[in-house]
């Protein structure tokens, strides 16, 4: 089978004894790589402390000048997506003269909407699916599909009938289903939900109405997300107008805002990361890729028969299947609209701060996307090297950061003057390393200031907040360069150990949980 790669989850997949090798040493590499650097930051600090000490400094540096260009990315974005939201997208579609389809109206576009379901109680349900009823695209153009996990328990397959009960008459067409459990060849994971779901309404709805696929934008939406009143009218005229529509992926701003001033401190400050960092990503779009709630149209799905059923990182990898489907031609379309998901916050303090890092280690298991596209460009040969080279490069740093940048910055930086003897101690460099590197990390608190400024801009409207809470949210962030090492690093580097020791992950759902 030509495009057997594109289904791939780990090296045992292969049936060929190389390919599975090449894949294997794929895996090991981004694991090894980020041990490597720390384990080589301990050695330099110990026999060559002057190199450890460049090292650290040429590192520092480096971490600044980030801090600052993704600074005017995250203020660009926020600019961008405010405007967004003041268009009247309805106006702008009907005053659309030349479509990139062959279709006589923006209203033949039908929207798919697949919303996964596990352990999301009735109320987070009901909250999603009234935000899809409050949007501003024709309800008689909208399909919804609710698929609930046939492993789920009672209470949430009533909660999952009574939404359908409450919702059906209220779009084009409702489909409430079960994702059976233990099918072969598939993962308990929300993307097997998802495919499951997608071929559903292709078989139950799309093709008995003979629907184009072509019209059709399908959104992924994780059962917590709550839609702006704009998202399908904003999303359907940036894919009549983009050149190449049904080669493109479009992805809104995540923000994880629903429930945020009911988290604790730790997690509202990760919550408000993760939305930054999605924002920033918006302004790099030759670089982006798929994450978390997002659109794409449904003619590449059927293309590359849907989601991949045996990974965690199904948001993601999608990207990937298509990006090899298509030879490298396609791309994601930032969009500059906000979608709003949940928070983490549990019942008590220590299970909500398991969820961050369950939640940050889920996230950091994307780097199992490393191999995959390793693997795909040297199968693919129709994609160019330029574009394999910057995609690749760009993911992959990403991931390395992540797991180590925390602990050279906070941690490595004292290694030289430690365990580099008597002479180095005596040298001038180690006299000014903890003074140049401390100065820096002072100059960096500039993304501190940005982050606490732009989380006052984020909080949603009509919260009443308090001087007082208002304090709260701005110094909470001096938390940050504390926790940071066991929420991001730590995380991150137990993702890239399990996947280089071949102890591969499966999908860990977060739980969902707003105050009453």
């Amino acid at each position: 089978m030509e495009n057997y790669y594109l289904k791939i989850s780990r090296a045992s997949d292969l049936k060929n004894f190389k390919e599975k090798i090449i894949y294997r040493i794929f895996e090991i590499f981004p694991g090894a790589f980020s041990w490597l650097t720390l384990i080589g930051c301990v050695l330099l600090s110990l026999f060559k402390p002057l190199w450890a000490a460049i090292f650290i400094i040429v590192f520092v540096i480096y971490w600044f000048l980030r801090v600052v260009y993704f600074s005017f990315h995250l203020s660009s974005c926020y600019k961008r997506m405010r405007e967004n939201e003041t268009v009247d997208w309805i106006k702008k579609l009907n005053e659309l003269e030349n479509y990139s389809l062959l279709i006589k109206d923006w209203k033949e576009i039908y929207h798919l909407i697949v919303v996964p379901m596990y352990k999301e109680p009735f109320e987070i349900l009901k909250d999603t699916l009234s935000s899809l009823l409050e949007t501003n695209y024709p309800k008689d153009k909208m399909i919804i599909v609710l698929s609930c996990e046939e492993r789920a328990n009672d209470e949430i397959k009533r909660a999952g009938r009574k939404i359908k009960e409450e919702f059906e008459n209220k779009f084009f067409k409702f489909l409430f289903t079960f994702h059976p459990k233990d099918l072969t060849g598939e993962i308990a994971a929300k993307g097997s939900n998802d495919a499951w779901a997608g071929r559903q309404a292709k078989e139950k709805i799309i093709d008995p109405l003979k629907i184009p696929y072509q019209n059709i934008i399908v959104s992924s939406l994780d059962a917590d997300t709550k839609v702006f009143p704009k998202y399908f009218s904003c999303l359907t005229y940036y894919y009549l107008t983009e050149k190449n529509p049904l080669h493109s992926s479009f992805q809104p701003v995540p923000l994880f805002l629903n429930n945020i001033l009911q988290s604790p401190p730790i997690s509202r400050i990760f919550a408000f990361s993760a939305s930054f960092w999605e924002m920033m990503c918006q302004e790099r779009p030759e670089k982006l890729k798929t994450f978390s709630s997002h659109s794409m149209p449904f003619q590449a799905l059927v293309d590359v028969n849907f989601r991949q059923k045996n990974v965690v990182s199904d948001d993601s990898r999608i990207f990937w299947q298509c990006f090899f489907k298509y030879n490298g031609h396609y791309k994601v379309i930032p969009i500059f609209y906000p979608i709003s998901m949940d928070a983490n916050c549990a019942p008590s303090f220590l299970k909500t701060m398991k969820n961050v890092y369950l939640q940050q280690r889920r996230w950091a298991y994307g780097v199992a996307d490393v191999p995959y596209y390793l693997f795909g460009f040297l199968k693919n040969k129709k994609v160019s090297f330029k574009k394999a080279l910057s995609l690749g490069f760009t993911d992959f740093e990403t991931f390395w950061s992540w797991a180590t940048s925390s602990i050279i910055i906070f941690f490595m930086g004292w290694l030289p003057m430690i365990l580099g003897g008597e002479k180095f101690r005596q040298s001038l460099i180690s006299y000014n390393l903890p003074r140049f590197t401390s100065h820096i990390l002072t100059l960096s608190m500039i993304g501190l200031i940005a982050s606490a400024y732009f989380s006052i801009l984020l909080i949603p409207k009509g919260l009443e907040l308090g001087k007082k809470k208002y304090s709260i949210l701005l110094l909470e962030w001096f938390l940050l360069p504390l926790i940071m090492i066991f929420f991001t690093s730590l995380p991150a580097l137990e993702a890239q150990t399990r996947l280089m020791l071949g102890k591969y992950l499966g999908f860990y759902p977060t739980e969902k949980f707003r105050k009453k």
